[in-house]
């Protein structure tokens, strides 16, 4: 039956060494854990304003292409309509195939008494205001 030997004593120096890094590592990281909750949260505000400024950055080239493929796409139908070997042709192309595309805001195209108008046909349920009686 083997019986329990005390390990040698540079074995015992060593273990004791090592539990006395382990002790003096944690009060140290337990003194650093303050400081790196701010740490923490400075890095967050700091990788939030990062992701915004990258997508911002995004935005901004998706405009820049966009504007660039709208400028080369107007450019080309200039250059199509001005080959035109007619100029009924080149007339012709320009008012189907305009150069820019013109996107307008269109308001309300109803004045005030064609809404009123509008709405109290749309609610006429019973069609009381569009049957004709012979």
């Amino acid at each position: 039956m083997a019986e329990y030997h005390e390990p040698p004593k540079d074995i015992q120096d060593a273990q004791y060494n090592t539990k006395k890094r382990l002790i003096e590592r944690r009060k140290l990281l337990q003194g650093q854990n303050l400081t790196s909750e701010k740490e923490d949260t400075e890095k967050e505000k700091h990788a939030k304003l990062i992701g915004q400024l990258k997508a911002a950055e995004a935005r901004n080239r998706l405009r820049t292409i966009r504007l660039r493929y709208q400028a080369n796409k107007a450019q080309e139908i200039s250059h199509l309509i001005a080959c035109q070997p007619v100029a009924l042709k080149a007339v012709r192309l320009q008012a189907l195939v305009p150069p820019h595309s013109e996107i307008k805001e269109k308001g309300d195209l109803l004045d005030k008494f064609s809404r009123h108008r509008v709405e109290a046909l749309l609610n006429d349920m019973k069609g009381l205001l569009t049957n004709r009686v012979n």
